[in-house]
C-alpha cells in the first residue's frame, strides 16, 4: 500500500504535475500554480472530459503564452471515460479560448497533440530516477494515472502526494436529471468520479492518504459577486486578475458554479485555511444505478484510508489568498 504525504510545509520547491479537464476553474488553477510560492509546475495534462479536446488545447496554448510559461509542457490525455460529460457542460473551454485577454495569442498545438500519458510516465520515471517524487494535483477523472500505472506499476514510486477534487460524501452529488436523464442520474455521484468509477476504485485500492476535496467543501466556495467585483477592480492594475474576471464572468448566471478546483489547488500552499482532514475508509460503487457513489464501506474490508477535507477554517482568508495570488502580471 502506498501512503502519501500531507501538505507542503517546507520552503523547498515542490514538483507538481497538474491533471485537469479544462473547465474554467482549472485554467485559473493553472495560473495560481505558476505564482504560488514553493511550487514548481513541471507539466499539465488535459483530459478530454469536461471539455472539448481541440479548443481545450488551443486555450491551454494561449494561456501558457499569456503567462510567458511556454516552457511548461502541456499534453492531451488519450484516456476514455465510462460516462461522458454532457456537451452543454463541455463548451466552457470554447468560451475561455475566446476571452479578450487571450485574443493576442495564437494557439500553437501540433496535430496530434503531445501524448498526456507519455508525459506523465516520463515525469514519473524522472522522479524515480532522481529520488524526487512528485505531487499530483488532479481536478478531473483519475483515468490517466491508472492507465500509466497499469503499464508500469513501478512508476508509483515517483508519487509523493496526491490531491484530488472529486466525490461527494455527506452531500448530494451533481448529476442533473434534467441534463443526463433520470435513468442514470443518481443523487450521490460527483462527475469526476462518475466519468470513470473504475479508475477511482483502482486508485483507492492502491493508495492511501489521498488528499480529497469533495463537493462537501467546494459547495461553500461560490463564485460570488463580491469575489468577481474584487477581481474586476484588481484587473485595472493586474492582467492576471483581469483574465480571471473575464473567465468567471462567463458563468455569472450559473448560480451553481463553485471554485471546485481552486479549492483543492490552494491547499497546497495554505493548508491553514482548511479544517484538518478526516481520515476515512472509502469505496466507490462501480455498477448499477448508484455508479460513481463514493461512500464508507457497508462492511469492514481492506479499503485504504483517505484524507477527506470537509470545510474551510477561514473561508474569507481563502478568497483573499486567491485574490492575492492573482494580483500580479506574472513573472
Amino acid at each position: 500500500m502506498r501512503i502519501l504525504k500531507g501538505a507542503i510545509t517546507s520552503e523547498k520547491r515542490t514538483p507538481v504535475v497538474f491533471l485537469h479537464d479544462a473547465a474554467i476553474d482549472e485554467f485559473i488553477s493553472s495560473m495560481l500554480l505558476t505564482v504560488m510560492p514553493g511550487i514548481d509546475l513541471l507539466g499539465i495534462i488535459v483530459i478530454n472530459a469536461d471539455c472539448i479536446a481541440d479548443p481545450a488545447m488551443h486555450a491551454s496554448s494561449r494561456l501558457m503564452q499569456f503567462m510567458n510559461r511556454t516552457g511548461i509542457p502541456v499534453a492531451l490525455s488519450r484516456a476514455r471515460g465510462w460516462n461522458a460529460f454532457p456537451w452543454s457542460y463541455r463548451r466552457d473551454c470554447v468560451s475561455f479560448n475566446e476571452l479578450p485577454s487571450l485574443e493576442p495569442y495564437k494557439p500553437h498545438v501540433p496535430t496530434p497533440p503531445p501524448d498526456g500519458e507519455a508525459l506523465l510516465a516520463k515525469l514519473l520515471h524522472e522522479a524515480v530516477e532522481q529520488h524526487a517524487p512528485l505531487t499530483l494535483l488532479m481536478t478531473g477523472p483519475m483515468t490517466p494515472l491508472v492507465d500509466v500505472l497499469g503499464k508500469n506499476p513501478l512508476l508509483a514510486a515517483g508519487i509523493d502526494r496526491m490531491i484530488w477534487m472529486g466525490g461527494a460524501i455527506d452531500v448530494e452529488g451533481n448529476l442533473d436529471p434534467k441534463t443526463i436523464g433520470k435513468v442514470v442520474a443518481n443523487k450521490h455521484a460527483e462527475w469526476n468520479a462518475f466519468w470513470d468509477p473504475y479508475a477511482v476504485h483502482d486508485v483507492f485500492n492502491s493508495f492511501g492518504s489521498i488528499q480529497m476535496f469533495p463537493l462537501d467543501i467546494s459547495n461553500s466556495a461560490p463564485v460570488s459577486d463580491d469575489f468577481r467585483n474584487a477581481l474586476q477592480e484588481q484587473g485595472k492594475r493586474y492582467r492576471y486578475s483581469q483574465l480571471a474576471y473575464e473567465a468567471y464572468n462567463l458563468v455569472k448566471q450559473e448560480q451553481f458554479y463553485r471554485l471546485w478546483d481552486v479549492t483543492a489547488t490552494c491547499w497546497l500552499t495554505r493548508p491553514d485555511l482548511y479544517t484538518p482532514a478526516t481520515p476515512m475508509s472509502l469505496t466507490i460503487q462501480q455498477w448499477g444505478f448508484e455508479q460513481g457513489w463514493i461512500h464508507k464501506p457497508l462492511s469492514p474490508g481492506t479499503e485504504k484510508t483517505q484524507d477527506v477535507f470537509f470545510s474551510f477554517s477561514n473561508i474569507q482568508g481563502f478568497y483573499q489568498y486567491v485574490l492575492e495570488l492573482l494580483a500580479t502580471d506574472g513573472n
